[in-house]
């Protein structure tokens, strides 16, 4: 139920993100720069999921497997990653406090939702621990 909780704030949040469609436009290359490689990253991600293990929910589905490959082979969390610099382009797009304030909550949102899968897959899987000794979370290399 938590996971459920968690992928409809972070669903609210991003409508209320994109409510300014069509607003004026601020920053339009850096926005679009940042909604562009979120996007890849995103593509990137679901690639490399066989048909069935991809789960929008951050409870572990029965018999999935842990991806290690591809770009989880350097961030574990890639789809989180994709979210967060996708929903960002947004904010420099529209720049205003108004998708500043829902960008940090989403944030906020999206660390809750990764360390609670974090946990879910601790629980679940060992191997998930050696995982996490030779990837970082959102950002190559530093977190």
């Amino acid at each position: 139920m938590k996971g459920k909780i968690l992928v409809f704030i972070q669903f609210f949040l991003i409508f209320l993100m994109l409510l300014p469609l069509g607003s004026e436009v601020h920053f339009l290359y850096i926005g679009l720069a940042f909604l562009s490689i979120g996007l890849l990253i995103g593509f990137l991600a679901i690639s490399q999921h066989r048909s069935g293990n991809f789960n929008i929910v951050p409870d572990i589905k029965e018999d999935c497997v842990l991806v290690t490959n591809g770009i989880y082979a350097y961030i574990r969390h890639p789809m989180y990653a994709s979210v967060l610099l996708s929903m960002l382009g947004i904010v420099f797009l529209y720049a205003t406090y108004y998708e500043m304030v829902l960008f940090i909550l989403l944030s906020v949102n999206m660390l809750v939702k990764l360390f609670y899968e974090e946990s879910l897959w601790h629980c679940e899987s060992e191997e998930y621990a050696l995982y996490t000794k030779r990837t970082k979370r959102l950002i190559p290399f530093i977190f």
